[in-house]
């Protein structure tokens, strides 16, 4: 009996990964995200930017500070604890056979099927584009998670990139958390606290109503 019910367990698990099957990576690299610029999508207003010091910017045309524009991500980007179970965030995203006029500004329900947080949900909205990611992708805005293909933009919006890890996925632990700014040392401790430290697990994902938290922060709604 016990034998059947994991068969049928293990088959329902398969068939949820296969519907909608992704994987994660993660990021923070400050620049001002791609559906923070006008006309990505049918949304009400374009992702907030925000200043060096993450004081909300009202010019959307403003220039990425990783092209030495005043316009960064804003540090309230990072993830958001809700339970021991759900977390919501903010994600560059890639998914095969849509454009960003599809997912600016949607929000996704990544369900983590590999690692320690396997049947942990995090609510994601898509903020950025991940133009150097494929696939059903989710590059997750990490603090501390790496600054990727761009260090430009933490270099210009804090001065100094000593302490933030590796380029590629960031910081090894929580205690280097401590050496990034005030403003995202709360971020970069999710990834050893509620994501245990999981590496670029994979997940099962569909696209879900944006949570208000989630657009209260971005600033962006989408409108159809």
């Amino acid at each position: 009996m016990l034998a059947t019910i994991s068969l049928l367990i293990a088959s329902y698990a398969l068939t949820a990964q296969a519907a909608n099957a992704g994987v994660t990576t993660r990021y923070w690299d400050c620049c001002k995200t791609s559906c923070a610029w006008n006309g990505k999508a049918a949304v009400n207003h374009a992702v907030t930017t925000c200043d060096k010091s993450n004081n909300p910017l009202s010019d959307v045309n403003a220039a990425s500070g990783c092209n030495g524009g005043p316009a960064y991500a804003c540090a309230d980007n990072s993830p958001i604890v809700i339970s021991d179970t759900l977390a919501y965030g903010f994600a560059a995203v890639n998914l095969s056979g849509q454009t960003e006029a599809d997912w600016c500004c949607s929000c996704y329900k990544l369900t983590f099927t590999s690692g320690p947080v396997i049947g942990q949900t995090l609510i994601v909205q898509a903020s950025n584009t991940g133009g150097d990611v494929g696939g059903a992708q989710f590059d997750l805005m990490i603090p501390g998670g790496g600054v990727g293909a761009f260090p430009a933009g933490c270099q210009n919006q804090y001065g100094s990139l000593t302490g933030w890890g590796a380029q590629y996925g960031g910081v090894s632990s929580r205690d280097q958390c401590n050496n990034l700014p005030a403003a995202l040392q709360a971020g970069c401790q999710f990834r050893f606290d509620w994501f245990k430290g999981a590496d670029n697990p994979n997940v099962s994902w569909e696209k879900v109503t944006c949570p208000a938290t989630l657009a209260a922060r971005s600033g962006c709604v989408r409108t159809s």
